[in-house]
């Protein structure tokens, strides 16, 4: 459970496979007292990659389309050299975080990585996310948890984030929130897209 004084950040974490293949994947990390915890499901990707691998990078964007992605098999998002760290970061993040582990608990269902900022790098301003973008995120959240959530739930939240997409979503967020509708109904749930 988060700490009050813990920030929570919806970002794409960034860490390398065993062959050296950067592996991108959405998730909510905690900033407290000048380190970055990271609480992967087991088994994961991301889990497998940050128990064997101390370094990693926590990539902030704008571009709603990687969090839809991961999700959904649309992985293909350019990355480039760390300047730190052994490691790659999102090519079109708007900022990154070059992380070194400081210690991992191999706890269950989720395990804890608490890393140190080894380096903070901006690339471009944030001007903030539409209601779209943060739309999609949530969906994002729902559809990263179908197997958890009643069908129920997911086609409440489903409904009332299609307002927000109605009104201000531009073509990357369209794109993106077609892939996880997509992902939603060929797991059997029923959107009511009207």
């Amino acid at each position: 459970m988060a700490q009050l004084n813990a920030k929570i950040h919806e970002v794409i974490v960034t860490t390398l496979s065993e062959t050296g293949e950067p592996h991108s994947a959405p998730m909510g990390v905690m900033e407290q007292d000048g380190t970055i915890i990271i609480q992967p499901f087991k088994p994961s990707a991301t889990y497998n990659n940050l128990k064997r691998h101390p370094q990693c990078t926590v990539n902030f964007t704008d571009d709603v389309r990687v969090f839809a992605g991961a999700l959904t098999g649309h992985r293909s998002w350019p990355t480039s050299a760390c300047e730190v760290i052994e490691g790659r970061y999102l090519s079109d993040a708007l900022s990154h975080i070059e992380l070194e582990r400081l210690h991992f608990e191999d706890n269950d269902p989720r395990a804890k990585f608490v890393g140190k900022i080894v380096s903070d790098i901006t690339h471009a301003p944030f001007r903030g996310f539409n209601r779209a973008q943060s739309a999609v995120i949530e969906a994002a959240v729902l559809t990263s948890r179908l197997t958890m959530l009643p069908a129920e739930k997911i086609q409440q939240e489903m409904a009332y984030l299609q307002i927000a997409i109605d009104k201000t979503a531009g073509e990357r967020e369209l794109e993106a929130w077609q892939w996880l509708v997509a992902k939603i109904t060929d797991a059997g749930i029923e959107l009511n897209n009207d």
